[in-house]
């Protein structure tokens, strides 16, 4: 089953945890502290592996979990830090974040690895934070929780070349005799449901893929039948194959549709039209189909180069290959435009998000809630005094106290954080 588009959850992994320890060696009285940090939690990457060329594994598959960093030990012994959790897709594959709609990574070469969801950090042992006036704290942090997401994988396929046109213009039948590919053929429309795949040879050794698209009708790009779910892999291939039922035989008219078509492409995205294009006339043995070829030359203007072929027959098949593969060797590849400014280190001022908010809840609770201040309390192991005086400070120096005050919160009012609840003390 070929699958183009899906949607998944990663969770990257937590830090482990810093502990809290002390030397405890014979002949070394108040030996010091001796916790060690946390290790870092894997990372969620995505490598692309050039022997897939579907997204298959995402249907049985939607949670990926790397996992956490081991918790820190005595003797200042750092935890081992999580392995990243590496998923293998297809080239062509991009990855965008549902809840921004940012796309996260656009992977097309065999081997490229992006990292989907950044591993926390680990949480540091009492060792860091020893002072003069402390010097045996008994504070220690939990790991940074793990970046989790939700995301919206998509494959467009690579291919060099692209079938396009009407349903039933031949197109199936064309892939099937000039490659080895087995796509279904039949007698009705949308026989092609899923995008196929087929290499061919030249008699003078030069080879390229040609991807079989379903059919495109008018509307497609408004979601009209299947092309809308399989235009987005035309915007991989070099170079478009037109294939037009010259006979005419459902009675529709060939420029009628080669213009359609490409009023499809444009709809879509207009760059698509800018690609090459060859128009292969099919069915030239039907009764008709040279009285409309020669209408259709008349109408084009010779603004692209039209092969009459005959996929049944096979005639005509071995001009248009070899047409193929010379603008092939003239296009080059499609490659995502870079900007100058990446191959330089800038540096940008990117103001922070808002590091909490306050809002009241109907039962009079203060609600406090925010990414950043969450993730103080997260770190914050609530079972040592000293953390919890730390994290009163941390939210004082945020400003948390006095924007409570401004909302009215007074001495023994609930504020709840997350899952729980503590009272307001002036």
């Amino acid at each position: 089953m070929f699958v183009d588009q899906v949607s998944v959850y990663v969770k990257a992994g937590d830090g482990g945890n810093g502990i809290a320890a002390y030397r405890r060696e014979i002949y070394v009285p108040k030996g010091g502290p001796a916790g060690g940090d946390g290790g870092n939690g894997g990372d969620v990457i995505f490598k692309v592996d050039e022997g897939l060329n579907t997204l298959m594994d995402f249907r049985y598959n939607r949670h990926y979990n790397a996992k956490r960093g081991e918790n820190g030990m005595s003797k200042n012994k750092h935890g081992k830090n999580a392995p990243p959790l590496v998923v293998d897709v297809p080239p062509g594959t991009t990855v965008t974040d549902e809840d921004t709609g940012e796309v996260i990574a656009d992977l097309t070469e065999h081997g490229q690895e992006a990292v989907i969801a950044r591993g926390g950090r680990g949480g540091r042992g009492n060792t860091r934070f020893a002072t003069a006036k402390n010097p045996a704290p008994e504070l220690s942090e939990n790991g940074e929780p793990g970046q989790e997401r939700n995301i919206k994988v998509e494959l467009k396929l690579l291919a060099d070349v692209g079938l396009i046109g009407f349903p039933s213009a031949g197109k199936s039948t064309l892939l099937s005799v000039v490659s080895a590919a087995k796509p279904k053929t039949a007698d009705y429309h949308f026989t092609t449901l899923t995008p196929n795949l087929g290499v061919i040879d030249t008699d003078d050794e030069r080879s390229f893929v040609m991807a079989d698209l379903p059919g495109l009708i008018e509307g497609a790009h408004e979601g009209i039948g299947l092309g809308y779910q399989f235009l987005r892999h035309i915007e991989r291939t070099r170079v478009l194959l037109h294939t037009i039922d010259m006979a005419g035989i459902e009675g529709r008219d060939p420029y009628d549709d080669f213009m359609k078509i490409n009023h499809e492409l444009k709809e879509y995205d207009a760059k698509l039209l800018e690609r090459p294009q060859i128009i292969a006339a099919n069915k030239m043995d039907m009764p008709d189909a040279e009285k409309n070829l020669h209408e259709f030359k008349t109408k084009l203007h010779d603004e692209y180069p039209v092969y009459p072929i005959s996929a049944l027959t096979k005639k005509g098949l071995r001009e248009l290959i070899f047409a193929l593969a010379d603008v092939l060797d003239k296009t080059p590849k499609q490659t995502r435009e870079i900007d100058e400014t990446e191959e330089k280190v800038v540096y940008r001022h990117q103001k922070d998000d808002t590091p909490f908010t306050i809002s009241k809840d109907s039962d009079g609770v203060y609600v406090l809630s925010g990414a950043k201040v969450e993730k103080l309390f997260k770190m914050t192991d609530f079972t040592k005094d000293e953390a919890v005086q730390r994290f009163a400070r941390q939210l004082r120096g945020m400003g948390v106290d006095e924007a409570l005050r401004q909302r009215g919160a007074s001495d023994g009012d609930t504020i709840r954080l997350m899952d729980f609840e503590f009272e307001f003390i002036e």
